[in-house]
């Protein structure tokens, strides 16, 4: 992580919502989801607030070899955006505690706010994190 990567780092992000990041596409084995509305759903919101906290670190990162996972999300989702809409996310980098970071996120679709809320994501080394992951996956051998 860089010295420069300091609070108050604002990151816009824009993405237009394709059909297949609609509530049908969330679970496709999801016989409920199938019959639901065809509008951005929360799951893929969600991601899509991971993706521009990671977009606006990673300059700030020895990327790849630094990553940053997600470990906190507390959003609200108060309008339906449907496809073809432009979203536009905001976040701001609001507090870094050691290898923590603490983001605020606004997010509009051009007609409505459709979220607000904050975000934490942990500084990893993606090796070492890898590796973890690996000796989990071993540890419980075949019956995964």
């Amino acid at each position: 992580m860089k010295d420069s990567l300091q609070p108050g780092l604002t990151y816009e992000f824009r993405f237009s919502i394709p059909e297949n990041k609609t509530v049908p596409f969330l679970y496709p084995e999801s016989p409920e989801f199938q019959v639901m509305p065809g509008v951005l759903a929360t799951g893929f919101m969600v991601g899509l607030f991971e993706w521009a906290c990671i977009k606006a670190v990673n300059p700030y990162l020895d990327w790849p070899k630094e990553q940053t996972v997600g470990t906190d999300i507390k959003v609200n989702h108060v309008a339906a955006t449907p496809p073809g809409f432009t979203v536009t996310v905001k976040v701001k980098l609001v507090r870094i505690e050691g290898r923590k970071l603490s983001f605020s996120i606004t997010a509009h679709d051009g007609v409505d706010a459709i979220s607000e809320g904050t975000h934490e994501r942990f500084v990893i080394d993606a090796a070492k994190f890898n590796g973890k992951i690996k000796a989990k996956i071993q540890a419980i051998g075949d019956g995964h």
